[in-house]
């Protein structure tokens, strides 16, 4: 009798511990109900920050000549440049390249032949770094003026930034992370439940255009520096459980 009851004992004990771990189990690993919402906010700016280049060139057989011609040139530049109310410290005057310069004879067959040495190229550029946009795009399209000087220079399309745009994408991950909350409720509430926790929080790429173009957005991001009114914008996916 006593072998028995200990049996039976021993049997109960087992069920009810199999029984307690299949609750836990479950409890576990129950799915649960979730919803996945995107959101999204975009900003128009403009731009506070431009950058502008350009190359000045001499060629000359005799390196010493190119060389005095070409910083003949930069003081020229410079000197311009201080007329139009740019400091030093907005000028970067680049280090000379030099290029060896040469003719090339080519057969019939237009194999090479020969090679003629023509010159040195000497290569200088200005770069000005400037808030004030709209005197520096003047200089831009002014600056071939020197030509008439006779300084070989070579104007670039002048590069626009924004030098807050960490403040910028910190409010907009908070618009959009605001977007996809109510996003989210909205969807609950009108399928009869109540948001739950957060499970999962993704950001997406952030993206600057420029205002009024057609720009692709890029799976990397695009950063657009050629427009001086540009478009900023982000996305956030969330994941809730709903109750």
């Amino acid at each position: 009798m006593k072998n028995t009851a200990a049996a039976i004992i021993i049997a109960i004990s087992l069920l009810a511990g199999a029984f307690i771990v299949s609750k836990a189990y479950n409890y576990k690993f129950k799915t649960k109900n979730t919803v996945s919402v995107l959101g999204s906010s975009q900003h128009d700016f403009t731009a506070d920050l431009i950058v502008w280049s350009a190359t000045f060139t001499r060629t000359s057989t005799d390196l010493k000549d190119a060389y005095a011609s070409l910083k003949s040139d930069e003081k020229a530049v410079k000197s311009y440049l201080q007329s139009k109310n740019i400091s030093d410290k907005e000028m970067i005057f680049s280090s000379i390249v030099i290029d060896k310069q040469y003719n090339y004879t080519y057969d019939q067959n237009g194999r090479q032949t020969g090679t003629t040495f023509i010159g040195y190229q000497l290569k200088q550029t200005v770069k000005i770094e400037s808030k004030n946009l709209d005197g520096v795009e003047k200089i831009s399209r002014e600056i071939t003026e020197l030509l008439q000087s006779g300084i070989e220079l070579s104007s670039q399309e002048p590069l626009y930034y924004y030098t807050k745009l960490s403040d910028l994408k910190i409010n907009l991950l908070a618009k959009a992370s605001a977007d996809a909350y109510n996003r989210a409720t909205t969807i609950a509430k009108n399928a009869n439940s109540q948001l739950g926790n957060l499970r999962k929080a993704t950001m997406g790429v952030f993206q600057i255009t420029g205002q009024y173009s057609n720009e692709d957005y890029s799976y990397g991001g695009a950063f657009n520096t050629t427009s001086k009114s540009k478009t900023a914008s982000i996305t956030v996916r969330l994941e809730y459980e709903l109750n």
